[in-house]
């Protein structure tokens, strides 16, 4: 099968400590491992309110996952996201290769850096 890429954000409950967290996500990164897919990046974009209440909670931990596998991987990591009480919603989708080099760029930190040189240009003049 062809290798594709793909982006899975999850949204995990806040009732959970940190250590508790952190055991939720190298099982679902483990999961990805156990089924031949390459991890591309892990981010955890941290505690954030939710737009609307999601089983009468209003914020959630948000963590988003870059990986590379083939098709069957996301019935995979779905499932146990599914099995997985802690997990409140997820999303996962296919990016296509203009996404994949928007998202290089911005892992490597080159998304700003233009933007950044301009206004240090600005306030040195």
């Amino acid at each position: 099968m062809e290798q594709r890429n793909y982006e899975t954000v999850f949204i995990v409950t806040p009732v959970l400590n940190e250590s508790q967290v952190q055991e939720t996500v190298e099982k679902f990164t483990q999961v990805l491992k156990e089924n031949s897919a390459a991890l591309l990046s892990n981010e955890a974009w941290g505690l954030r309110k939710l737009a609307y209440p999601i089983q009468k909670k209003n914020t959630g931990y948000y963590f988003c996952l870059s990986y590379t596998g083939e098709g069957n991987i996301v019935d995979v990591l779905e499932l146990a996201f599914r099995r997985d009480e802690r997990v409140i919603r997820f999303l996962t989708t296919v990016l296509d290769k203009h996404a994949v080099e928007y998202n290089a760029r911005r892992r490597n930190g080159e998304m700003n850096q233009q933007k950044a040189a301009k206004e240090t240009e600005a306030v040195a003049q």
